[in-house]
């Protein structure tokens, strides 16, 4: 990913700063008529501004009111996606998907930054495997896909939607990184082992920047007259120092993956079909036309996109190759809609925000609808100052838990009827080595919970993150100490030397993907009903099942089913999320790790949809022209990936829906061409 300076042009300088603060000219507040930036009265500052620079790789996608949903016939029957007219506001968006050599980049930073914390890195890693079919050839993709040059301008694939947010939290600190160092506000720095930039922390003040060089000016002025220091001859200077704060308008929004909704209204490119506000012609693809051809004179008959146009053909004839790719194609290959984004119909379909459920297009609201919130504040001392960021990788403890039991599970014979007669495929050693681990985990999981064992282990609600902190450390001793004497006696075990290489890397990645925290970031935490006791538009933090699968979706939503207490009791369960799988609509099989057999007829699969279940759109190369339609969707669990799935990152426009370049004169009716590659 490479920042284009000119791209980011309308940033803030320092040295622009500094002029405007010297100058002998103030502007003047209209509400108090005092000086901005008069150090005299004060030194409340205001900055020179434009708007919003557009990042790296981003187009802005001028937002606006459609009809999100349904447009072709629903010939899967699922009926989960009801036509509803909704608006999006503007936006920025990739204008191609995240390719292999984007994400070459990431892993690089992460192995280079992350030496204490390896897996850090194990769980960046995309799964190559999920290219393997039972039976077919596909082994030189596992083996060249990702890494390898001739594929470095093609979709990145393998990877999770947790993975994808990863990739999104980098990306932002990144580039808001580059900008500091080319505003002159920090030094480079590519040393940055176990401590690298993040924006809130730079935000909070919790970032070490490199030392500056002898006379370099690396921070802004600060006009408040009670942090001018003082010089050597004891008098104070003009002007003190401080860092950049949101308020300069100089680091960018974060990368984020887009909605549902900005996915499908960027999609469709209706902006080429918009006159005088009216839209002309409701489309079915990306482009006019009910085919998925070429109609113009000089490419007639190409194919639009890369898709399977039936069964068996995947590329067309030889001499011909009508769409030129047997699995994916570059980036930028085939003509991109009308706000110039490529692929936005075939090639691999996407990641986007939203949790699944069937019905949230009934319940959506009807300004920039999203389902999936989970609201955060960050954590604050006692003192109420922000707390000091992570120093330690954080692990989701019970993720951790729920993923031993079922190792242990399978490798004792999975779901088969009669696990004690010879199916086992453990050894003593990995037994004890589990047993051991299973101690462990249950530690950690106390420690989190602060149960205590005085009162019957009931647990004390007030969750501190500090607790949690303490508890992944547990996990990490395990892996840095418990394992590694694990090995030692399986390699002194003759029989069984080479058994090693099998299980413990298997232990290793496995829980690697359920590190939720990276160090060198803030701490965050899930709002509270206390904290918003008057409030009226959200009480509680998690809102991924609101009206449809939450309390108010059971049968108990008026408590006439059950008592007073017993409704209490559920309400409890399911609104903080420690799930009864007789109450709650939408519940998976492994979701409550507090269950130990899951496989049993008392504990069955409620559903494949969970809170883990997240929505993505559009065709890919494996897929007929139906799901290229940008009203389709379809669903994966979070942690899961394919071999036709990959993303693009947005992020949000601040300020005007059009921005200053892109506005349209009021009078200007000519349609938007859209452009030929």
């Amino acid at each position: 990913m490479r920042v284009n300076s000119k791209m980011m042009s309308k940033a803030l300088t320092v040295m622009g700063v500094a002029a405007a603060f010297a100058s002998c000219k103030y502007e003047t507040s209209n509400s108090t008529g005092w000086d901005f930036n008069n150090p005299q009265n004060g030194g409340f500052q205001k900055v020179p501004y434009e708007e919003q620079e557009t990042g790296p790789g981003l187009i802005l996608i001028e937002g606006g009111t459609f009809t999100m949903g349904r447009v072709e016939q629903d010939v899967m029957f699922e009926w989960n996606n009801i036509p509803r007219r909704v608006t999006v506001s503007s936006f920025y968006l990739d204008e191609t998907e995240v390719t292999n050599f984007s994400w070459c980049e990431y892993l690089y930073w992460i192995g280079r930054t992350y030496v204490s914390h390896p897996l850090i890195m194990k769980k960046a890693l995309p799964d190559t495997l999920i290219w393997r079919e039972k039976l077919g050839y596909l082994e030189p993709y596992v083996d060249y896909y990702l890494r390898h040059p001739a594929y470095r301008d093609y979709p990145v694939v393998g990877v999770s939607w947790l993975q994808c947010n990863d990739f999104c939290s980098w990306r932002t600190d990144r580039v808001n990184e580059y900008i500091l160092i080319r505003e002159g506000v920090l030094q480079w720095n590519p040393n940055q082992q176990d401590e690298p930039f993040n924006t809130d922390a730079y935000y909070a003040k919790q970032y070490a920047e490199a030392p500056k060089k002898q006379g370099a000016d690396q921070f802004l002025p600060n006009l408040n007259p009670d942090s001018a220091p003082t010089g050597k001859k004891g008098k104070k200077k003009k002007y003190g120092e401080r860092t950049v704060v949101m308020s300069d308008g100089i680091m960018l929004p974060r990368y984020r993956l887009p909605t549902e909704a900005e996915w499908e209204y960027a999609a469709y490119g209706l902006i080429g079909n918009s006159y005088d506000e009216r839209i002309v012609e409701r489309r079915l693809y990306p482009w006019n036309g009910h085919w998925v051809r070429n109609p113009e004179d000089n490419f007639q008959g190409d194919m639009l996109a890369n898709f399977v146009r039936g069964r068996g053909d995947y590329m067309g004839v030889a001499g011909h190759l009508n769409d030129a790719a047997d699995v994916t194609a570059p980036v930028n290959s085939y003509w991109p809609n009308d706000y110039g984004l490529y692929h936005m119909a075939g090639n691999v379909s996407e990641w986007v925000m939203d949790v699944y459920r069937p019905l949230s297009t009934e319940d959506f609201d009807e300004f920039r609808p999203f389902r999936g919130n989970v609201f955060k504040t960050k954590q604050l001392t006692t003192e109420g100052n922000i707390d000091a960021k992570q120093d330690e990788t954080i692990y989701d403890i019970d993720g951790v838990k729920a993923y031993v039991l079922r190792f242990e599970q399978e490798r004792k014979g999975g779901n088969r009827p009669d696990p004690v007669n010879n199916t086992s495929r453990m050894d003593p050693i990995e037994d004890k080595l589990l047993q051991l681990m299973k101690g462990e985990i249950d530690k950690a999981i106390l420690l989190k919970n602060n149960y205590k064992p005085s009162n019957n282990f009931k647990p004390n609600l007030v969750k501190e993150n500090n607790q949690l902190r303490e508890a992944s450390v547990i996990i990490k001793d395990m892996l840095e100490t418990l394992v590694p004497q694990y090995e030692a006696d399986v390699t002194a075990k003759d029989s069984f030397a080479a058994y090693q290489f099998e299980i413990i890397p298997i232990l290793r990645k496995g829980i690697s993907e359920y590190v939720v925290n990276d160090p060198g970031k803030l701490k965050w935490r899930e709002v509270t009903q206390e904290e918003n006791l008057k409030r009226r538009n959200y009480r509680q933090a998690d809102y991924m099942s609101y009206l449809d699968g939450d309390l108010n979706s059971t049968k108990y939503y008026n408590g006439s089913q059950i008592d007073q207490g017993e409704l209490t009791k559920v309400r409890e369960q399911i609104n903080t999320d420690q799930r009864d799988w007789k109450n709650v609509m939408y519940q998976s099989e492994w979701e409550d790790p507090a269950l130990n057999n899951r496989h049993s007829a008392r504990y069955p699969p409620v559903t494949l949809i969970s809170d883990k279940s997240r929505v993505y759109k559009g065709g890919s190369w494996r897929d007929r022209a139906y799901w290229m339609n940008p009203g389709t969707r379809r669903y994966l669990d979070e942690d899961l990936c394919q071999a036709n799935l990959g993303f693009r990152c947005c992020m949000d426009r601040v300020g005007s829906p059009m921005g200053i370049q892109g506005k349209r004169k009021k009078n200007d009716k000519t349609p938007i061409k859209r452009k030929k590659k």
